[in-house]
């Protein structure tokens, strides 16, 4: 059944907008802002169009205004005002007789439009300095706002407006593994070179040790393994992140997603075709945006002769069978459900377990049959063949460590003491093959310490025995 819908949240406050705007001011920087001064160009470039624009017109306003009035002020010292009209007197700049004068021959040494009423003539030594003044300042001005404003309009963010993002994530079941999946797509038919994608989880959590952060970022796989975060993005493609044990999301079911506050952060970087510039496009999906138990609807068709994209249905959704439950626990219930299978034991642990069943000597001896006691004719038999052949409970511990012919012989049930006498009596028969050097060093104490085992013990019993000691 479906979970209980939940009351209806308020506005969500989002670390990223849609649109890839990033929602953080920085404030109380205090005597940190004189930094942004010392890089100033790209101070004006992060500027919003209106104070560009804004920046720019003041800037050569203030200037024209200033090379204008020095124009006027060495025509003003020389007398030039007063005299401008006399034919026999020779000024520094001719027909400048007032300020509206001075500023238009400004414009037109500045702006290299001559129209030849008004120059500079050899009599005027400060003019010359002034006009070579004013050729390198202007270089400097123009050179600075025009590659501010040239910048600024050719910034690849615009690049980014033609990326689309699905306005959804669908968490469903893909080759047998629960995926949390997301579509991308490029709307020009111009290529993104080396696009790369990744992806940020933004959530709160508290350490062991009571510290709270409230926006901690966790990268979730998209595919850096294998290779499959580097995108050929020609048509629209579905991002895809599987959901395990190392995700983030591993507990994460329907039910406690109704309850969790978390963000994911999509980041496509990539280098426009046309311009050589790295571009970025940025998206955010919240809880409430990440559908449980959808898929999306195909948007690529075959036509004569090309491959037809859909975009009406880039954004389009639809349920399929998903299990409500988190990846634990369907591993919880799968191993539940699952028969019971006894550890594997290394040969470590199988020596130390040989070791503490030799304790049990007066335990364990009385256990086995009687012809089996009869034929190893001792009381220091090896202690876990006593304990791997002894009772029905004893057996499912220890019947993977017993041979194949014993377990052959204590796994059919009503197996009569005649049976297991003539097997043992059949592998008596083989010739001895193996030394007591060859045993762990607690049989070989038993043994009575060197030479061979004199025949208390089946040859293929004490070779099958040494085999698994050893």
């Amino acid at each position: 059944l479906p979970p209980p819908r939940s009351a209806p949240r308020g506005k969500r406050q989002r670390f990223v907008d849609k649109n890839g705007r990033c929602n953080v001011q920085h404030g109380n920087l205090g005597g940190e802002t004189s930094r942004y001064l010392s890089d100033l160009f790209t101070t004006l470039v992060d500027l919003k169009w209106r104070w560009n624009l804004f920046i720019f017109i003041l800037t050569y306003t203030v200037a024209w205004l200033f090379m204008a009035s020095m124009w006027w002020v060495i025509a003003y010292m020389r007398g030039d005002l007063n005299k401008a009209h006399d034919d026999s007197y020779t000024p520094c700049v001719a027909n400048v007789y007032n300020f509206p004068s001075a500023f238009l021959f400004f414009i037109e040494t500045e702006a290299t439009i001559g129209y030849g009423y008004r120059y500079i003539t050899d009599k005027c030594p400060e003019g010359i300095i002034l006009f070579l003044f004013q050729s390198i300042l202007g270089s400097i001005v123009d050179a600075f706002l025009i590659g501010c404003m040239f910048i600024k309009m050719s910034q690849p963010k615009k690049r980014a407006e033609t990326l689309m993002f699905s306005e959804h994530a669908a968490i469903s079941m893909r080759d047998g593994k629960l995926t949390l999946m997301f579509r991308v797509g490029n709307l020009r038919n111009s290529h993104m070179v080396s696009a790369q994608i990744r992806c940020k989880l933004l959530k709160s959590r508290q350490t062991p040790e009571g510290e709270f952060l409230p926006l901690d970022q966790l990268e979730l796989d998209v595919g850096f393994s294998t290779g499959a975060d580097q995108l050929f993005l020609v048509s629209p493609l579905t991002i895809c992140h599987v959901i395990d044990s190392k995700s983030p999301f591993y507990e994460l079911s329907q039910r406690s997603m109704q309850s969790e506050q978390f963000e994911i952060v999509v980041i496509l970087e990539g280098i426009v075709e046309t311009t050589g510039m790295t571009c970025q496009a940025r998206t955010s999906y919240t809880e409430d945006e990440v559908l449980w138990g959808h898929r999306f609807f195909p948007v690529i068709s075959l036509e004569e002769g090309f491959f037809k994209v859909d975009y009406s249905q880039f954004h389009a959704t639809f349920e399929v069978p998903t299990p409500p439950y988190s990846v634990k626990e369907q591993e919880e219930m799968l191993l539940m459900s699952s028969p019971l299978i006894p550890p594997a034991v290394s040969n470590s642990k199988e020596r130390n377990n040989s070791v503490e069943c030799l304790d049990g000597l007066d335990e364990v001896g009385t256990k086995l049959p009687s012809k089996l006691q009869k034929i190893t004719g001792r009381d220091d038999f090896p202690k876990k063949l006593l304990r791997m052949s002894s009772t029905t409970s004893e057996k499912a511990y220890s019947m993977g460590d017993l041979p194949m012919k014993l377990q052959r012989i204590s796994s059919v049930p009503g197996n009569s003491e005649e049976k297991l006498g003539s097997k043992t009596t059949k592998m008596m028969s083989d010739p001895m093959s193996h030394s007591v050097a060859e045993l762990p060093p607690k049989l070989q104490k038993l043994s009575g310490g060197g030479g061979r085992m004199e025949g208390n013990l089946p040859p293929k019993l004490r070779k099958m025995n040494s085999d698994r000691f050893t």
